[in-house]
């Protein structure tokens, strides 16, 4: 996979599940959700988006899936107990029965304690006092939720034909590296699938990494990716040969541009949306290879320029969210900026972004509308919500 446009062929998403059902007005800022959403409506809207990606002829794979059928493999389900229990939340004797209980489990079963959690009061029964079942409140995480895992996109993202496990930053995500490391090294579809970096380098997320065009990528730094966690993605790329080109982009460190693609994200060859405040602030340091297994850098640049001389095009067409800051800023944070490309010049977006999609659409942009009433209560649109695992050459 060497482009953000090229024809989308496989996909990765994560249905909705229990574990946006363990979200409540104490916990949901914890677990980086802006509201509760009501779960089976965000079903509805997942179930809808997933079909516009069948109808174009994406094969569309399920996390929830490919979790369970990887963990039918002994190996990953003891990783996948390991990564459930923590000694030191639980204390070594609760921790032991915890382990024990969950080693004797299917793996659908595993794989929903990864993923939606266990309580205290879902923990086996055991004997004997236990100061940390006492000193909990029955509804307390012994194994925290994961309600982020409909963002795809952050945990891991294909370059060539490598994938890059990330390292993500925070402390709610964190486990999610672990399913997915599960995924891509024991489900038969990923088990020979080469790694493009490591989940335990510095801080990166997907939602930073951007394939701007045949070996150029693009990365956000700034809330999520650190600068070292970006110099080892490019040092990683530049060993693999799956780039020529890096593009280090600060991007400010707040709750609405928590990634690259918050601003910015690829509908053709040559085209960006744009959120408009970014488009003349935003800069770039060029990173290349030397030759020695070194790098050189150089800028900062006007991103938009930096990126025009790294893909070897005149220019990149940009097409803003909106003219008018209010309007511009409400869709921002709408995740107007958000599409999925499915080829060159076709994007899935959200319905809401009404104006965004106005001016997708008279610049030649073809938009596949879907709803995000409930889907965007975590801050994610189309392309957080979803992980290309193939797409051909554009």
């Amino acid at each position: 996979m060497d482009s953000e446009v090229g024809p989308l062929r496989a996909v990765l998403l994560h249905r909705p599940g229990n574990e946006l059902k363990r979200l409540t007005p104490r916990n949901n800022d914890k677990l980086l959700f802006d509201s509760i959403p009501w779960v089976s409506r965000a079903q509805q809207e997942h179930d809808a988006f997933a079909d516009v990606l069948r109808g174009r002829g994406v094969e569309v794979l399920l996390l929830a899936d490919v979790l369970r059928t990887a963990l039918e493999d002994p190996r990953a389900h003891a990783a996948g107990v390991h990564a459930a229990v923590d000694d030191r939340r639980l204390g070594n004797d609760l921790a032991d029965s915890l382990r024990s209980h969950l080693t004797s489990v299917d793996a659908p079963t595993l794989a929903e304690v990864l993923m939606a959690g266990m309580t205290f009061e879902e923990l086996p029964s055991a004997e004997g006092a236990s100061l940390v079942r006492m000193m909990h409140h029955p509804r307390d995480f012994a194994v925290d939720p994961l309600p982020n895992l409909l963002f795809t996109r952050d945990s891991s993202a294909w370059i060539g034909d490598r994938v890059a496990i990330s390292s993500l930053t925070m402390p709610a995500r964190r486990r999610e590296t672990a399913l997915l490391d599960l995924v891509y090294a024991y489900h038969p579809r990923f088990r020979h699938a080469a790694r493009a970096y490591g989940a335990h380098s510095a801080p990166i997320e997907g939602g930073d990494v951007m394939l701007l065009s045949p070996g150029v990528v693009a990365i956000g730094v700034g809330e999520r990716t650190t600068p070292a966690g970006a110099e080892s993605l490019a040092r990683s790329v530049f060993a693999d040969g799956l780039a020529h080109t890096v593009v280090a982009v600060p991007i400010e460190q707040s709750r609405a541009t928590m990634h690259l693609d918050t601003v910015c994200t690829m509908v053709d060859v040559d085209a960006v949306v744009m959120y408009p405040l970014a488009r003349d602030s935003l800069t770039a340091f060029t990173i290349k290879p030397t030759g020695d297994g070194g790098v050189k850098v150089a800028g900062p640049a006007p991103f938009l320029e930096a990126a025009a001389e790294a893909m070897e095009i005149d220019r990149l067409r940009v097409i803003d969210t909106g003219l008018d800051p209010v309007t511009a800023e409400r869709e921002q944070w709408d995740d107007g900026n958000n599409t999925l490309a499915l080829a060159p010049g076709v994007v899935v977006g959200y319905e809401r972004n009404a104006e965004t999609n106005e001016r997708l659409t008279a610049a030649g942009i073809e938009v596949l509308p879907i709803t995000g009433s409930e889907l965007g209560s975590g801050r994610g649109g189309p392309r957080c919500m979803s992980c290309p695992v193939r797409r051909d050459p554009r």
